[in-house]
């Protein structure tokens, strides 16, 4: 634990360091977008990674966080830095709530995968029809710039509450992998009647997974609001958020505390460079980005923060061979 503690914070520092001498502001939108990746596969790989509860409806979690932080602000007139806690910890509690219906029934694999959409796309169509989350025009959060209000003058300051964030999700992933909650959680993942069998009690491990992913995730949808100072039904709910969670999770490692921000960073940057490559051609950056995604998930299923170790567990074994 001590060891993953220390690289986290050596990768805070640095990161800040870069962003705070860095006055491209290309570069800082790159970092800003990569670490929003990051944060919601980082989301997702706490309950499909560790837990081994695909989701597909992760959206449903994103969307409650946006809209609790854009309502509180807009309706309520709460500081966008204490709707923020209130946000997360709503999303926490739908978590629980949709947790409580499916695994209480038994609900796994891809019964539980297709509830989680079924849920994200039920809020989509609430969200389009009651009138104050504003419908189909959605909402949108005025512009008062300033810290007081999360509403910062460069990308920079996005990036250190990203930053914030992103750090505290590592931190509970390298607290699942030394934890005793951890390892009820990996193995009720692995086998949950044997996990039953020695004294687990599934459904509460798996409650704690769920808020605390949907939390994180929750975050997520506080922070887009706070940048974009817009949100509807679409963005919040749909399926493009929770594609994105999970894909950044599988491509860099499932289970893993660093494959989530590797697979998020890399896929950001495919789709930055294929826009740009080929961004005359409508759709092509797409269709490159989809192919490499297959290629990744058919030669590296591990992902590649796991195919990583395993090379590195081949020519340690290897050189042992040797001596």
């Amino acid at each position: 634990m001590g060891k993953d503690l220390l690289t986290i914070a050596l990768f805070g520092a640095a990161l800040a360091a870069a962003a705070a001498l860095t006055e491209s502001g290309v570069a800082l939108t790159f970092v800003m977008m990569s670490l929003y990746a990051a944060l919601l596969s980082q989301a997702w790989n706490i309950l499909g990674g560790y837990g081994g509860q695909l989701s597909f409806g992760h959206a449903l979690f994103f969307g409650v966080g946006a809209y609790a932080q854009a309502l509180g602000q807009l309706n309520l007139g709460i500081n966008p830095w204490l709707a923020l806690p209130m946000a997360i910890a709503l999303g926490a509690l739908v978590g629980l709530a949709v947790g409580g219906l499916t695994f209480r029934y038994g609900l796994k694999g891809s019964y539980f995968a297709l509830v989680t959409l079924a849920f994200a796309e039920v809020f989509r169509i609430l969200a389009l029809s009651v009138s104050f989350t504003g419908g189909g025009v959605g909402l949108m959060v005025p512009l008062q710039e300033g810290v007081a209000n999360m509403q910062f003058a460069s990308r920079r300051g996005y990036i250190y509450l990203l930053l914030g964030f992103v750090l505290l999700a590592l931190v509970v992933t390298a607290w699942l992998r030394h934890s005793r909650f951890g390892a009820y959680l990996q193995a009720v993942r692995d086998n949950e009647d044997a996990a039953r069998a020695i004294g687990v009690n599934p459904l509460r491990v798996k409650l704690g997974g769920i808020a605390l992913s949907a939390a994180f995730m929750s975050a997520a949808g506080a922070f887009y609001v706070q940048v974009f100072q817009y949100i509807d039904p679409g963005i919040a709910f749909g399926s493009a958020v929770s594609v994105e969670a999970l894909v950044g999770a599988i491509v860099g490692g499932l289970g893993t505390l660093w494959g989530p921000l590797l697979g998020a960073v890399t896929l950001h940057a495919l789709s930055d460079l294929t826009r740009n490559l080929f961004g005359e051609l409508p759709g092509i950056s797409m269709v490159i980005y989809g192919v490499v995604l297959i290629v990744i998930v058919m030669f590296l299923p591990r992902g590649i923060t796991g195919s990583g170790q395993a090379l590195s567990r081949l020519f340690s074994a290897k050189e042992r061979a040797r001596v």
